[in-house]
């Protein structure tokens, strides 16, 4: 029997909305002071006033948009939905090689893809909807927040006062300074899904992670996709071998791939868009029917007047916060995008929960990005933690790397999916690890055991007898703890003095 994708039902929007922003809300009345003020009501935002309500705290939650922030409408959720769906399509080319039957070109329904990813979106919305909140006792305000003081704020022109506050105002796609960009027109990572049809042709300028990942999941669609990277690799955070790798999967796909290339200007012929580009001296163009913009974000921290309440910032890093989290101003602190160089949702709330218990519990913890993993979620996935090659290098620390191919893994052999690696580096002298990267189909979810084992200060020996299931790609992580086991041939112990990372 033949089945279909359900419709997005006609309330989907309307009832998204009203979780997200109720067209009835009113602003309660303000109390006459807030434990914590928090400004920004995506994933920072969120587990801040959450975290703070649950331990009994007074608190005011700020937005000016929609709760979720990036994330929940134009980021990590929406994003994934359609890159599930682009793989989803992909595999069906490939069915042959399982002995399922091959289907060369099959259809799209672009309509039925997007309705999918608003109906997902609308689901996850309810785990934070405005009502849950207010039911949890935090005071909600849709506003401009704008500081009025060291322990104010005016949202429009209602006065809030607290003890503490939080700036977790996120972040916006970064537009670079390309002639006749505004007049010919862009997509950005916030506007990309308001289209209702796939475009033929797709320009994509930058290739960090949500280039490449928009990227990959169009040209899988079925769009022609061209990528634009002025560096010579994609991913400049990610080891090379990595981005090699990604580099030959979006070639795979079709994608026309053009690194060390500049985008310089725009213009439009008709209906199609040109973007003009240079590479070592040489002039080119490209048509498409949509250019899509991802260089970076920024965060968002100009319209709060900062300096009112003596906080310090600049305007590419954002809030300027010590490793605890706190401002200059030491009643304000500040989580997520508005601060770090990290710009994922996990460090965002890992860092907003961790704000909240140094403002209003007394601890002292300290932000350390060297235990906050990532992804880029592409085919195959690219996930790291702790330090790269060259932080070890940059900090004079010898490390020796174990690397284990997918190729020689049962289970990614019989998924079909051999392509990548396992490396984790190791401190040379002792079995301390010191980071990991890990390219393979479900990076994303073998990344999280190497956080566990850091954070809980699990060393290589110990890591060898750790029993895994079989056959799971995940055996990959115990094949480099017994390949260092061998290399070292019991001449390292487990270090004594090792604690869990912070």
């Amino acid at each position: 029997m033949q089945r279909t994708a359900p419709e997005a039902r006609p309330d989907d929007e309307a009832r998204f909305l009203e979780r997200v922003r109720p067209g009835n809300w009113r602003n309660p009345r303000p109390k006459g002071l807030y434990d914590l003020a928090v400004i920004g009501a995506g994933p920072a935002g969120l587990a801040a006033a959450e975290h703070a309500a649950r331990r009994g705290f007074s608190v005011a939650l700020v937005e000016r948009a929609h709760l979720g922030g990036n994330s929940l409408n134009a980021g990590s959720v929406p994003s994934k939905a359609i890159i599930r769906t682009a793989h989803a399509y992909d595999a069906m080319r490939d069915a042959g090689e399982f002995g399922a039957p091959e289907v060369e070109d099959p259809a799209l329904d672009f309509t039925a893809a997007m309705a999918r990813m608003r109906r997902i979106r609308t689901r996850i919305s309810v785990y934070h909807s405005a009502h849950d909140l207010a039911a949890l006792g935090i005071d909600l305000f849709f506003g401009e927040a704008r500081f009025a003081g060291a322990n104010a704020l005016f949202v429009d022109d209602e006065r809030l006062a607290f003890r503490k506050a939080l700036i977790a105002t996120g972040a916006r796609p970064r537009i670079p300074d390309i002639p006749n960009l505004e007049r010919t027109g862009y997509r950005t990572s916030a506007t990309i899904f308001e289209m209702t049809a796939l475009p033929k042709r797709l320009a994509v300028i930058g290739g960090g992670p949500l280039g490449c990942e928009l990227a990959q999941a169009f040209c899988r669609l079925g769009a022609h996709v061209t990528i634009v990277q002025n560096n010579p690799k994609f991913l400049p955070r990610e080891e090379r071998d990595a981005a090699e790798i990604l580099s030959w999967s979006m070639a795979r796909d079709g994608m026309e791939i053009r690194l060390n290339t500049t985008a310089t200007g725009t213009r439009r012929k008709g209906d199609t868009k040109i973007l003009e580009t240079l590479n070592n001296d040489v002039s080119g163009e490209i048509e498409a029917d949509e250019i899509l913009v991802c260089t970076g974000r920024v965060p968002n921290i100009e319209t709060l007047d900062l300096a009112a309440a003596g906080i310090a910032a600049d305007p590419r890093r954002g809030v300027t916060v010590d490793e605890f989290l706190r401002s200059s101003n030491p009643d304000v602190y500040a989580a997520g995008d508005a601060c770090l160089p990290l710009k994922f949702t996990n460090a965002a709330q890992s860092s907003a929960r961790m704000a909240v218990g140094n403002a209003l519990l007394g601890t002292r913890q300290r932000h350390d990005n060297s235990v906050i993993p990532w992804c880029t979620f592409c085919d195959p996935e690219i996930a790291h933690i702790g330090l790269q090659v060259w932080d070890a290098r940059r900090q004079a620390i010898p490390i020796k790397s174990y690397t284990v191919m997918l190729n020689d893994v049962d289970r990614a052999i019989t998924d079909g999916q051999e392509t990548g690696f396992v490396k984790i580096h190791v401190a040379e002298g002792s079995d301390r690890i010191l980071g990991a990267t890990i390219v393979a189909s479900r990076a994303s979810e073998l990344i999280n055991e190497m956080a566990v084992i850091m954070s809980a200060g699990i060393g290589m020996q110990a890591l060898a007898d750790v029993v895994h299931t079989y056959p799971a790609q995940s055996g990959a992580i115990m094949l480099a703890a017994q390949a260092y086991r061998r290399d070292t041939d019991g001449t390292v112990r487990n270090d004594p003095s090792r604690k869990p990372l912070a």
